[in-house]
């Protein structure tokens, strides 16, 4: 079996700062496929897409300064392909080094699927987790823009600003195949929003018998279609992740305008693919022999 990884930087992406993109999702995905490389875990390389001393985590470093600012909560899920065993945190704004080894904590417990707000900083806190997470912070809504309606456009809830999503995807020598998300929902959300990413099977899955997904984007309308799960039945049926990916993003546009939307996608087999309907979407990958990652942009 050939290890992979593929990562994104959110369906956000601002085209005129490629340079910035290019070095984060580069070191994100270096961190990551070292250890696929040496025969580690798949679950192990995502982890490895963890803050870093002082900031924010590799690939979003310039989004979440944005996310920071804006005081947005932040949501990690975590999907372990091979097990069906989901992990996630929510509705808590973090000091600590890495929400994502939280969600891992949550998957490898079993208890539950989803902690949120006090729960999850008390879990964290039992844990011994370095830097518990913070108070919960206050949402706040966006002054809404000339003929839009306040948190979107003309009414519809598309977001005005986005604050920052990224994810991965990684297949280990095993074949263990595991999706993460990590997101700070857009600015102008209602109070108490919950978007695709905390939701298994709308905005991040994994099952190692197909492949796994992680969305970016629009979350409501992820979450009407499934649109994470939905795009590996496909996958299942046509055996074409690029056309999987591009028919699934299909399904949740329903023949309107298509808002920000993309996501990625692997099969058991280590193939890769990614579809947006954005003008830029930062993405890279690593796979078979390469010892740099691909960064088409």
């Amino acid at each position: 079996m050939v290890p992979a990884l593929i990562v994104h930087g959110g369906a956000g992406g601002d085209p005129d700062d490629k340079p910035t993109y290019r070095e984060a999702l580069g070191e994100a995905l270096r961190r990551g496929w070292a250890i696929l490389r040496r025969g580690g875990s798949a679950l192990d390389a995502i982890e490895a897409d963890r803050p870093v001393d002082g900031g924010a985590p590799a690939p979003e470093r310039r989004l979440r300064l944005g996310a920071h600012r804006a005081r947005h909560r932040r949501v990690r899920r975590l999907h372990h392909g091979r097990r069906h065993a989901p992990g996630g945190r929510g509705g808590r704004r973090e000091r600590r080094r890495s929400a994502i080894g939280l969600a891992r904590r949550i998957l490898e417990d079993g208890r539950h699927i989803l902690l949120v707000g006090e729960g999850a900083r008390r879990f964290a806190r039992d844990q011994g987790l370095a830097a518990v997470l913070a108070g919960c912070a206050r949402d706040r809504p966006a002054a809404p823009e000339p003929g839009r309606a306040p948190g979107g456009g003309a009414g519809d809830g598309t977001a005005r600003q986005t604050s920052g999503t990224v994810g991965a995807v990684a297949i280990d020598v095993h074949g263990r195949i595991v999706a993460g998300t990590s997101t700070g929902g857009y600015t102008g959300k209602r109070p108490g929003r919950v978007g695709d990413s905390a939701l298994i099977g709308s905005g991040t899955y994994a099952d190692s018998r197909l492949g796994g997904v992680s969305t970016t984007g629009h979350g409501e309308a992820f979450i009407r279609t499934v649109l994470a799960k939905t795009a590996l039945d496909i996958l299942k049926d046509l055996d074409d992740p690029q056309l999987a990916a591009d028919v699934s993003l299909d399904i949740v546009a329903g023949g309107r305008a298509r808002k920000r939307r993309a996501s990625i996608l692997m099969d058991w087999r280590g193939r890769l693919a990614y579809a947006t309907s954005t003008t830029f979407m930062p993405v890279g990958w690593c796979q078979g022999t390469a010892a740099e990652p691909v960064l088409p942009f």
